[in-house]
């Protein structure tokens, strides 16, 4: 079976590639997005199996690419990265219709384990 596609959305382009390059590492395929319009496109040029997104970028944020995605996309999981201490949007985005949210810096252990469980198991 295909390894899960992962497209991992992050305006902070050297975070973005250093996960996707430890996502890789554990056997997993990831595209990355710099900016909500990119993931956006990624998303209907082929769509993934999990989104995990920013919810702090400049121009299209993470918030308003969720509300995009449920519309377009209702099954399509998306795990929220949160940062600056705050609790409040993952919180928001989970009443959205996001799956979970993490803070960061994050784990990839716990990043890991939240896709697992999004996709309910193993690949």
């Amino acid at each position: 079976m295909e390894p899960w596609k992962i497209l991992l959305v992050d305006d902070e382009a050297d975070f973005a590639v250093t996960l996707a390059e430890r996502l890789r590492l554990r056997g997993l395929t990831v595209e990355t997005a710099f900016d909500g319009e990119q993931a956006l496109e990624k998303i209907e040029q082929d769509l993934p199996r999990i989104v995990v997104l920013d919810v702090m970028m400049p121009g299209l944020g993470g918030m308003e690419v969720l509300q995009r995605v449920r519309e377009d996309h209702p099954d399509l999981p998306v795990i929220l990265l949160t940062g600056h201490g705050s609790t409040r949007d993952g919180i928001e985005g989970m009443r959205m219709g996001a799956f979970d949210y993490l803070m960061k810096p994050i784990k990839i252990e716990e990043l890991v384990k939240k896709i697992e469980e999004a996709l309910g198991g193993g690949q």
